[in-house]
Formats: C-alpha cells, structure tokens, sequence
C-alpha cells in the first residue's frame, strides 16, 4: 500500500463499538495480503506478507532458552510490533518518506486502531502499550523482538536465495546480522551465515563443473 494513497487515510468512528471493532478486524487483513516491499523491490516473485513475517518471528520468540525473557510477551511484540503497517503500509526508502514521518504515520495508525477502531477499550490499551514497548526499546523483550525482526528477515533472504535462485541478497545480510545484539540470536545469525556459506560454495561449484563441461564439449568438437 502506498502510504500516500487513499487507503491510508484516516478512519473516523462511527459511534458504533461494534460497527468500529469489526473495521479494526477487518483492516488487519492487509497485513495479509500486503507484500514486504524490500522483496518487492528486488523483484522476489510471490513474496511473504507482512503477517508471514511477525508469524515466524513469534514463533521464534518461542524458542529462546533466555529464561530472563518473558516469552509469552515477546509473543504479544512480535505479532504487533508491524501492526501500523496495516494502515500505512510496509513503509521503505524507496518511498521517499524519512524515519520521522515514517514514526509519525505509523503512530497515527495506532492512534486511529486504539481510539476510533477499538474505542479506548482494555484491548485497545494493551495492543497500545505494546506496540508503545517495541518501538521504545527499553525493555529486554523489546530489544530481543527487534533482533528476532532481523534474524526472521536474513533467514527470509536465505530462503529466496536457496529456493527462487534470487539474485545474491547481500544487503538484507548487511543490515541485519552485525547488528543483532542478543547472544542467543546472534548464534542463531551465525548459524545462518554457515548455511549461506555453503549455499554458495555448492553453486559455487556447479558453475564449475557446467563451465567445465562446456570446455570438454567444445575440445571434442
């Protein structure tokens, strides 16, 4: 969704709880259809959504071993922390938008889900305060929820990478693994670089052997 388009204008309560709570479950939706731009822009045929990806990282947040972490709400961060996006979209460079709209729009969003959608309501509050949590990063599930974001998008690339024949996605590395702080996760980068590595030695070496065996072929001719 183009954060300028029409979609991403505000939505107004119609004083109607219901009528406004069913358009908050309704817009979540976009979070499945709506396409990660950063795939798109590298021209990634059927890319994962914005939903696939806070899925996969919550998943993730249930497999730490960090017994100081609270899993259950590094859950709760994973599947909100991208929650704007349902009304702004996946927000990138490309769009020509700084960070400082970019923050701007995504908490108008916010505001529209907690007061117009979900009228103030418990539910509103804690979605509110969560999403509040992630993007403040003062909390160690916070910070560990971030690492997770860059984990999932380096692993994403990886898979493109091995099952699409993409293109090397070198820069989607580069801005995600150096900066993942989190020990465990950081094992976890490094574990994903060592399949990369030899990902790319075994193509690799079948260039090798295709090139190889079209200097044999063209000898005997």
């Amino acid at each position: 969704m183009d954060p300028q388009s029409d979609e991403s204008k505000s939505y107004l309560s119609t004083g109607d709880v219901s009528i406004d709570r069913l358009a908050f479950f309704h817009i979540l939706e976009k979070l499945k259809t709506q396409k990660r731009t950063g795939w798109l822009n590298n021209n990634i045929r059927n890319p994962e959504s914005i939903s696939d990806h806070m899925y996969r990282m919550a998943v993730l947040s249930m497999c730490t071993s960090d017994k100081n972490l609270d899993v259950a709400k590094c859950v709760m961060l994973s599947v909100v922390h991208d929650l704007a996006e349902a009304q702004v979209g996946d927000i990138a460079p490309s769009h020509g938008i700084s960070k400082e709209q970019k923050s701007r729009l995504e908490a108008e969003a916010m505001h529209i889900f907690i007061h117009e959608m979900l009228h103030d309501s418990p539910a509103a509050q804690r979605i509110g305060a969560l999403w509040k949590e992630y993007e403040d990063r003062e909390t160690p599930e916070a910070r560990f929820v971030k690492d997770l974001d860059r984990f999932e998008m380096a692993t994403q690339a990886f898979e493109y990478e091995r099952d699409l024949n993409a293109s090397r996605l070198q820069s989607f590395y580069d801005s995600s693994i150096p900066y993942i702080e989190h020990p465990e996760v950081q094992q976890w980068g490094q574990d994903l670089l060592e399949e990369r590595g030899r990902l790319l030695g075994a193509i690799h070496l079948a260039k090798l052997e295709i090139s190889e065996g079209d200097r044999l072929g063209e000898e005997e001719a």
